[in-house]
């Protein structure tokens, strides 16, 4: 499907609608959102959000200008992120959310912060990704951590520009769990190509139970997992610029790239 897929109803049947955002201020809602990527590894003044509001839809951005997120950690990476929930241990300790290296410690503390962290729902989005070879685009859910081993990742929507093909009507869409901390969970990840144009409105989605998790794009059910985090998780949503390697990329990188995000729902069942 070559172009853009329509909005879903709001109404859900047999289920309430607990967190949305339309995006349809000229602000970024700070009730529901935190505009940091981790901080606790790098600085709120490093780690913080570009962004924008154009016709109802958030667009994150990586702007030429941005500078890297955690240099002494994650290299040249640039990202722009938002996020439902922070955690972090004392200065100087290992503890902190989604700790991706074993050389992380805690670079500035950050007060614990819980603006919307379920367990258990039906979490939607709509948006328009982005083929740029050296950014990546994605909304997935991390445990909010407060115990290292709750710490698993399901991820809804991955979208790497270096593996898509120049043609418009097919993308690679990576989508799957990760287990980081968590002994509970083995790791089920996939990268599958799909009959859309990722880079036009699309719906991606997971319905997450004590049962299992369901993915879905378009409403249309891609793969069901046994495994199930079962403690509550935050929401990630975000851009990044990876610099890719000279033999790989002869594209310099697009500034601004930009994310479009429609809407953000989170249903539970009633």
């Amino acid at each position: 499907m070559s172009g853009d897929f329509p909005r879903n109803d709001k109404q859900k049947p047999n289920y309430a609608l607990v967190f949305e955002d339309d995006f349809d201020s000229d602000h970024l809602d700070d009730t529901k959102w935190y505009p940091y990527y981790l901080p606790q590894w790098s600085s709120r003044a490093r780690s913080k959000a570009n962004y924008r509001f154009e016709d109802s839809k958030l667009i994150l951005q990586i702007t030429e200008d941005q500078e890297p997120w955690c240099p002494e950690f994650d290299g040249n990476i640039k990202v722009s992120n938002l996020q439902t929930g922070v955690y972090s241990g004392p200065l100087g300790s290992e503890l902190g959310q989604h700790r991706f290296s074993k050389k992380c410690r805690v670079r500035e503390e950050q007060v614990e912060t819980r603006l919307f962290t379920p367990r258990y729902g039906y979490l939607e989005m709509r948006a328009k990704g982005l083929r740029n070879p050296n950014n990546l685009c994605a909304l997935w859910m991390i445990g909010f951590e407060d115990r290292p081993e709750r710490s698993a990742e399901i991820c809804v929507f991955e979208l790497k520009g270096w593996n898509q093909s120049a043609g418009a009507e097919r993308s690679t869409v990576g989508f799957g769990i990760h287990p980081f901390g968590d002994p509970k969970i083995e790791d089920e990840f996939f990268e599958r190509e799909f009959p859309i144009d990722a880079s036009r409105f699309h719906i991606y989605a997971v319905d997450w139970s004590a049962e299992g998790v369901n993915f879905y794009i378009d409403n249309a059910l891609v793969h069901t997992s046994k495994q199930s985090p079962d403690y509550p998780m935050q929401l990630m949503l975000n851009v990044y610029e990876i610099p890719r390697p000279a033999h790989e990329s002869e594209q310099r990188p697009v500034y601004p790239s930009e994310f479009h995000i429609d809407y953000i729902r989170f249903y539970q069942k009633i």
